[in-house]
């Protein structure tokens, strides 16, 4: 008899995640905006203030690690860069440079849930909104032949 593991929560997740983003097109686009639609929540965050944005950066690490200690740390790579590019802008341009970026990646987004023929997975459950750049992240670990 051979015995089977269960899969991880996270091969779940990203899993479901995938079953709305087969189409290459739409990858593409998701590959493009989530990074964008993650600097800019980081950079509406450093508008209210820097530790805002590093707050919500170390609680959404917490999830990650729970999930994926190797993600966690591709995330916090991530963020880490993000972050550091906030801190170069000018403090009056961070929020409407962040709020521009915020409309045209999610218009992106849309556009490639339109092409793709389904709607995206956040409305099914709100925890896919998190599980978006490790999908994006999953992408690059497959090709660089890292375990996630």
């Amino acid at each position: 008899m051979e015995h089977r593991s269960q899969p991880r929560h996270i091969d779940i997740l990203l899993a479901r995640y995938a079953e709305s983003h087969r189409n290459h097109t739409n990858e593409i686009i998701h590959f493009v905006c989530i990074p964008l639609i993650v600097l800019s929540l980081l950079g509406i965050l450093w508008a209210i203030h820097p530790l805002v944005a590093v707050a919500t950066t170390l609680a959404s690490l917490y999830y990650y690690t729970k999930l994926s200690r190797q993600f966690a740390v591709g995330m916090g790579v991530m963020s880490a860069v993000m972050l550091g590019l906030l801190a170069l802008l000018p403090d009056m341009t961070v929020l409407p440079v962040s709020i521009a970026i915020f409309v045209v990646a999610w218009i992106g987004q849309f556009i490639g849930h339109k092409i793709e023929g389904k709607k995206p997975s956040f409305f099914e459950d709100l925890r896919f909104l998190l599980i978006g750049p490790l999908f994006v992240l999953s992408f690059l670990y497959r090709r660089m032949k890292l375990a996630y």
